[in-house]
Order: C-alpha cells, then structure tokens, then sequence
C-alpha cells in the first residue's frame, strides 16, 4: 500500500466504529429516557393509588370530623408513609389546612399546590415545587357519609427520590452498553480483517485504479479470457469481450454449460495448447490454476482462434500433398524411363514399346475416369494425388466406379477438398495398421444429397472414439494433427448434413449433405 493511503479496511474499521458508537450512544439516552418516563409513570399509579385508598377509609373521614384530626392521623400516615415510600402524605381541611406532614413544623399551615380540581370532586396527579421541592403528587376528596367533601388527601413522592431511583438502575442499562459496543469493536475488527484480507490491504483509490486498468486490459487483448473461481466452479467469474466472440456466448453471467460440449469438463490443471473444434472454428486452448497463499482460487481459460491459420494449414497439406504425389511420381517416371532406355540399349524394342505404353495406358484410363466421372478438376487432381500418395506408403487407393459428380455443390472447391482430403488422409492412416491396406473412395449424388463414402481396411472407430474425433479432434497423434474429422464435422454441421461411422460390412465415414432445402449456417 502507497504511504500515506488509509486501506479501504481501516476507513471502514473507523467508520464502522463510529457509527455504532453513535447507535450505542443514542440508544442509551433514550434508555435512560425511557427509565425515567417509565418511573414517573410508576410513581403516578403508586401516589394515586395510595391517595385513594387513604381518602376512602372511613377512619380518614371521622378523624377529620373529630376535635383534633392530627393526633389522630398524624401517627397513622407517617406509618403508611414510611411503609410505602412516599416522601409526604398531607391529610388538609377543604381550607387547605395542613393536619398532616412529613415535617411536623409545617402542620396548620397552608397546603401549597392545586387542589381546585379534587374540590370538584377529581382525583389528579400533578408535578409541583412544594415545600420539599419539586415532587409527582396526588390529591384526592374525602367524603363523609352524606356525600359532603370534609377533606383532601395529597401524597406524593419529590423528583430526588425518583432520580435516585433511576439513578441505581444505570449501572446494569451502561454495563449492557458496554458489553455492545465491546461486541461492535470486536465485530468491527473481524470485518476488517477479511476485507483487509480480500483486499491485499489497498486503498480505495487503488481499487478504483486497479479494477479501470483490469477492464480496460480484459476488453483490449485478442485472446478470449473466461475465469471460473473455485467458491463458484459452474459460473464465470471475468469473461472478456473476445471471448464471448470466438464461443458465441449469451450477454450476461456465463454458466459453464454455455460453453462448447467439448470445453464444459477440462481438467482444473494447466493444459497447454488443446485444439478444439466449434461449429465454426478452430481454437486453440489454454487452462492455468491460480494460486494465492498456496491453494488454488480460480481456474484461467485462454482461447486463441486457430480458424485461419488450420485453414491456411488445411490448403498448405494439400499443396504439399500434390508436391508429394509429383515428386513420386517423377521418381517412377524416372525409373520407367531407365528401364526403356536399358531395353532400348539392349536391343529389346518390342519391349521397351509394350512396357512403355502399358503403364502409360493405365496412368491415362485412370485420368480418363476420374476426368469423365468427375467434372470438379481441383477434386479430380487430388483424388489422383492421393493415390499416388497412398501407393507410396504401401496402401491400395481406389475410386469405386459409383462416383460420378458433376459439381460439389453446395460446398465450394476449398470445402469440398478439405472434406474428401481429410476423410481420406484419416482412412490411409487407419488402414496402415492391418496388413492387406486399402482405401475406397466413393463420391455421388443420392436422392438430392451429396454423398461421400471413404472405407478402409482398419479397424475402424467406436461409437465413442468418433463422437470424440467429430467433437474436438480426438487422436494419439503429436504436432496437434488428428484434426481431420472434427474439421468435416464441422463443415457438415454449416450445411445441415450429417456424418456417421460404419463398422460393417467394412470400416468406413459416411458424410450425406442436402443440395436442396435448409443449409447450417456458414
């Protein structure tokens, strides 16, 4: 962290603080408020209650009707007064004369408060500054058996006292205080600590500046970037503009089911350049684990668009095929050639001739077919290359006599040699591995579909090996070869076709593409 920035855990650690302290604080005023609410309540019912009951005893009323009401309630009410807690209870004629106080100096003077209200015949509460200061107190009538007011009764308690009272239940409303805010400090801290944590102790300004030039660079680069976190293995974390291109990905979260069938379940280990084949293209794919404090966090996808390049290369392998086929094919002309020149030296023209003109008579019927068969001369030239290629490796090519076409459409002269080329590179391949080696090729028109059949001698794919091979270039070969049948696949899929592998009555790949009706798209 740059010197001098707060990290964004502390600024929130003292914000935090802050605030709860501010909480805790207000929460404990309007405690003590409600204490105090609560208590003055209290006291009315209790100085109500007692008044009343006072008042409505008919000792009260006959005591006040007596020659000397004060011997005789004075005792009584100091009694009930000290049993009950009232700092006064003032026993007074209608006059409000005093027969009864706490301070015995201030009986036979005049009661100080409102007493207009009990007069009427009510029962009040009221706060007042007295003779002992300011105190809740109640006055209450007192009849005698006519109905006649002979009294008032007041009782009350002074605002000290109540205070007192509040006062001894603060220490158990600062202590629950203090366990909150010791709770808070605690809970703060912790917090901190993780955000510090997740953070790496930045300020938020570095964050800010972090998270900008991160977008800026994740947006920018060429290589499609998709990042699934270990907490959340089945949504993406980052996926990046690139990458939302090159696997044709929904705008919003990124499930990894939304990913090519062949990208949902690789390995969380480092993987380094894996071809993988998508209805259109060809990629080329990457997987790292990243660690942090010596445990994996997340796993980092790269994918790199391989489409151009495999095509360049596709069309590279055919010109080197045509190169190859030559090259073989000087070589036996070569020798053919040494061979009539020997016969020749020799004296054994009608040899030379009749071993001359029958090789060439079976180069030229084979052109010838293919030629009249076929009217697509790029597809003619590579079937012938193919053979010779094929010858050369010790493999029997053959064109069955049921080809015949006279366009490739819909596919293009490019897409029909990547097609043919590939299914038969694929079959020579496989055919090497038994002993008497040979390939059929068989390319025609059936029911309005584009048919071509390559069978061989090998022993052919499972159900599983080509849904594999069709799915993401599935094969034992080195150098990222062994691309060939996901390419056609891929190219079948663009033209609504369909491509299947039989097993009997010989391994052969059968690709049938519609020449009419809907076409995949291009």
């Amino acid at each position: 962290m740059t010197a001098g920035r707060v990290s964004l855990a502390r600024q929130v650690l003292v914000l935090q603080l802050l605030v709860l302290t501010i909480v805790i604080a207000a929460g404990t005023v309007l405690a003590i408020v409600d204490a105090r609410r609560d208590s003055d309540s209290a006291t009315r019912e209790e100085v109500v209650g007692i008044a009343v009951s006072l008042a409505q005893a008919r000792s009260t009323a006959d005591a006040l009707q007596s020659a000397d009401p004060t011997a005789i309630l004075q005792p009584e009410t100091e009694r009930i007064r000290l049993a009950t807690g009232m700092d006064f209870i003032v026993v007074m004629a209608p006059d409000r004369t005093r027969y009864t106080h706490a301070n015995p100096e201030l009986i036979g003077q005049l009661f100080s408060g409102n007493i207009d209200q009990a007069l009427a015949g009510e029962t009040f509460t009221e706060t007042y500054a007295g003779s002992l200061g300011p105190s809740i107190r109640s006055v209450t009538p007192v009849y005698d058996d006519g109905g006649a007011i002979v009294g008032l009764v007041s009782a009350g308690v002074t605002r000290a006292r109540i205070g007192e009272q509040v006062t001894r239940g603060l220490p158990i409303i600062l202590g629950i205080t203090a366990a909150g805010l010791a709770m808070a400090v605690v809970s703060s801290w912790l917090l901190s600590r993780r955000l510090r944590r997740q953070t790496h102790g930045m300020a938020p300004d570095e964050l800010r500046t972090m998270y900008e030039h991160n977008d800026a660079v994740l947006h920018s680069i060429h290589e499609g970037l998709v990042v699934f976190g270990v907490d959340s293995p089945d949504v993406a974390d980052v996926v990046n503009d690139e990458a939302r291109r090159l696997l044709d990905l929904p705008a919003g979260p990124v499930r990894r089911t939304d990913l090519p069938e062949s990208m949902r379940d690789l390995s969380p280990l480092s993987i380094r350049d894996e071809m993988h084949v998508t209805t259109n293209r060809v990629l080329v794919v990457n997987t790292d684990p990243v660690e942090f404090d010596g445990r994996v966090v997340a796993t980092v996808l790269t994918i790199r668009d391989h489409t151009e390049l495999q095509s360049v290369m596709g069309e590279l392998d055919s010109v080197r095929g045509f190169a190859e086929s030559l090259r073989s094919q000087a070589h036996e002309s070569a020798n053919r050639l040494h061979t009539v020149i020997t016969m020749v030296e020799l004296g054994r023209y009608d040899d030379a001739v009749q071993f001359a003109t029958s090789e060439l008579a079976l180069s030229q019927h084979l052109i010838d077919r293919l030629m009249g068969s076929v009217h697509e001369p790029a597809l003619a030239a590579l079937l012938l290359g193919k053979i010779g290629q094929a010858a050369e490796r010790g493999v029997e090519l053959s064109v069955s006599e049921e080809t015949a076409l006279a366009s490739s459409a819909p596919l293009s002269t490019t897409e029909a040699v990547t097609l043919i080329g590939n299914l038969t590179d694929n079959a020579i391949d496989a055919a090497l591995s038994s002993a008497d080696a040979w390939v059929e090729v068989t390319v025609h028109e059936v029911d309005s579909q584009l048919v071509v059949r390559v069978a061989d001698s090998g022993p052919g794919l499972s159900t599983e090996q080509f849904a594999k091979a069709t799915g993401r270039g599935y094969s034992t070969k080195e150098d990222h070869r062994g691309l060939g049948l996901a390419l056609v696949s891929q190219l079948v899929a663009r033209h609504g076709g369909t491509i299947v592998a039989e097993q009997e009555p010989e391994a052969a790949v059968v690709v049938s593409i519609p020449r009419t009706g809907t076409r995949g798209r291009r």
